[in-house]
């Protein structure tokens, strides 16, 4: 669309991906419904800077490009990558093996090699690398590189297994060194490495799949006399993010990792993961974390729809409450409410939003691609992707969660600023930020089945504008 016609009008563009078809489609002509609501920007009240929006390259994501064409495997990267794709910014990696990958595999396969002599990346060089070097040559501006770890080597743990046990106090400087050691051997590839999480779910994720346990304080004491010291000293600049499980339990690692000067010098920020509820932002837990170190990271390193198989080229499904959680099965009776069916659609939508809105900087998805059965995955825990591949018939499947996410990372770009956005329709979810070339893009989000009419005000300048039931739509406005 585009509002032109009188000085008081708004100049923008309206994107919208719905239940009814529309997929990232620009619409334009819009008849005005009754009850009008009021989204009123200030962009003179900002809140945080935007580092970035993504997925995950996973071994899984990357086999799966090594077993279709070349023709769709472009198609799939230039669809993230690229300028006229989703176009991501921030990105994740699994360091030494993960649940999707398709094996158990440590880039320290040498027991008790202190040094790391034997430290090796080659189990990445058949399709994780690949995948990553053709993405940096889709993306025209480049995207930040997370990389995490599920696990040490066995030989470094206390229970010597893959899954659970704790990391040795005698190999605490052994693993500050790997992490040191991989910045250097993906540097060697052409990649650089923006940041670390310190380890997956450090909580555990019970008695399956690759696992590390800390508690807040050994993170801290870690990250505070080891990790850091060795990365600042091998003079690495990157970014060391603390936590990277659910939300529910942030605040004790807050606490923890910011307790004062010192624990916090080398902690540049904290990463969250959304799996404690499917509806539930926990705003509470992230402005605590935001209050406490409000100059420090807060990123949102992994989401997907979990326990499910994908559904094949049947768009109305992920906007229907058919999904089942993980939490269902596995919450404890007390926390079970907080798990019902949902949307995969309206989760993430509302969860992106809400994030944005209590300070998160950083979104990031989980797996890129997938297969009709949700893997491959050594532990078989199957999972949705935005993107799922029939590898066999050379089929690819762009669920509406793929538009989802780009109604955010295509629009929303790092740098930008979270601005004020104040709606009187609680029905409608809505989030803004102005780009570094003073854009402003506004993501509305309607979960409900009826059509709605808004007016979107900037200081004198308006537009008006109807969004269709169970849609997004990202408004682009040309302040200029």
């Amino acid at each position: 669309m585009s509002c032109t016609s009188v000085d008081n009008q708004l100049v923008a563009d309206v994107f919208e991906t719905s239940a009814s078809g529309n997929k990232l489609t620009r619409v334009s002509e819009f008849t005005l419904e009754k009850n009008m609501s009021i989204i009123k920007l200030d962009p003179n009240h900002r809140f945080q800077t935007i580092t970035g929006f993504g997925g995950a390259f996973t071994e899984a994501s990357a086999s799966l490009l090594n077993k279709i064409s070349q023709k769709n495997r472009d198609t799939i990267i230039q669809a993230y990558f690229s300028e006229q794709g989703a176009h991501y910014s921030l990105t994740r990696t699994h360091m030494n093996s993960c649940d999707f990958s398709l094996n158990h595999y440590s880039y320290a396969p040498v027991d008790d090699d202190r040094e790391l002599k034997y430290f090796t990346i080659k189990e990445d060089k058949e399709d994780l690398i690949p995948m990553i070097k053709d993405a940096l040559k889709a993306s025209k501006d480049g995207f930040k590189i997370l990389a995490s770890p599920w696990t040490a080597a066995p030989w470094m743990k206390d229970n010597n297994a893959w899954v659970g046990g704790k990391l040795l106090p005698r190999y605490y400087d052994t693993w500050a060194l790997f992490f040191s050691k991989y910045i250097d051997a993906y540097r060697e590839e052409g990649i650089d490495i923006w940041g670390f999480t310190v380890e997956n779910e450090p909580l555990g994720n019970g008695n399956n799949w690759e696992s590390m346990h800390f508690s807040p304080n050994e993170m801290t004491n870690f990250v505070q006399h080891h990790l850091g010291p060795k990365l600042e000293n091998d003079k690495h600049d990157v970014k060391i993010l603390g936590y990277d499980q659910n939300r529910e339990h942030l605040s004790e690692w807050i606490d923890s990792m910011y307790s004062n000067e010192a624990s916090s010098k080398y902690f540049d920020g904290t990463a969250i993961h959304w799996y404690a509820s499917t509806y539930d932002v926990f705003p509470k837990e992230l402005n605590y974390a935001h209050n406490k170190a409000p100059n420090k990271y807060l990123i949102q390193t992994e989401a997907c729809v979990d326990s499910q198989i994908p559904v094949w080229k049947d768009d109305a499904w992920y906007w229907k409450k058919e999904a089942t959680d993980w939490g269902w099965d596995w919450a404890p009776e007390r926390d079970k409410h907080l798990h019902p069916k949902y949307a995969p659609v309206n989760r993430y939508a509302r969860d992106i939003i809400g994030c944005l809105n209590n300070w998160v900087d950083g979104w990031v998805d989980w797996n890129m691609v997938l297969n009709r059965q949700g893997g491959p995955n050594w532990f078989k825990n199957w999972c949705i992707a935005p993107v799922i591949v029939d590898s066999e018939k050379d089929e690819v499947y762009f669920t509406p969660l793929y538009y989802t996410m780009a109604h955010f990372s295509k629009y929303i770009r790092p740098k930008a600023t979270i601005i004020d956005a104040d709606n009187s329709d609680k029905e409608l979810q809505v989030t803004a930020a102005q780009n570094l070339d003073g854009t402003i893009a506004v993501v509305v989000f309607n979960e409900g089945n009826i059509k709605k009419s808004f007016k979107l005000l900037i200081g004198q300048k308006q537009s008006t504008i109807t969004i269709s039931g169970q849609s997004i739509q990202t408004i682009l406005i040309n302040t200029i």
